[in-house]
């Protein structure tokens, strides 16, 4: 791990959700002497979100993605961006955001469940079920599910298609 990475992760820990400032500042001033670091962007982004500054965030939600964030914080970038899209009341954007970041990480139960979000959002309730259903379906290692999985996808098709 490096020096950067360490204290990322100490600033983060230390963070107060009802008092972002102090952890928006320590960031900033880490940002200033690393601008392009994807990592730091991202937890910039964050912090600006959990503060509520939900536009402020996405600039640098995107500019994380622009200099090559991965793995699972690119994944955590793509749902918190598109979460904030949709509270800013950007829905198209919001799900073509969790439609790309969905293919990019088929195996995520999150960002299904926040799509369907989304989804409801947007006033697409059965879409909206449906969603959940098939999500259920794809990560709850359960055997009663196992045992009525067909049933389950089944419905949640029919239900999709009532908002054909």
């Amino acid at each position: 791990m490096s020096d950067l990475d360490a204290e990322i992760d100490r600033i983060f820990a230390t963070r107060d959700r009802d008092r972002m400032q102090p952890t928006i500042d320590a960031f900033e001033r880490l940002l200033a002497e690393h601008p392009d670091n994807p990592r730091l962007l991202y937890e910039v982004g964050g912090s600006y979100d959990t503060a509520g500054e939900e536009r402020t965030a996405v600039g640098f939600y995107r500019r994380a993605l622009e200099r090559g964030l991965e793995g699972d914080l690119r994944r955590r970038c793509l749902l918190q961006f598109a979460s904030t899209l949709r509270n800013l009341g950007r829905l198209d954007e919001s799900l073509r955001m969790f439609d790309r970041a969905i293919t990019e990480f088929p195996d995520s139960a999150a960002l299904p469940v926040f799509k369907a979000i989304t989804l409801h959002a947007a006033g697409r309730p059965n879409a909206t079920c449906a969603l959940l259903l098939e999500t259920i379906a794809d990560h709850l290692d359960s055997p009663e599910i196992a045992r009525y999985e067909a049933a389950i996808r089944g419905n949640a098709e029919y239900i999709r298609e009532l908002d054909d």
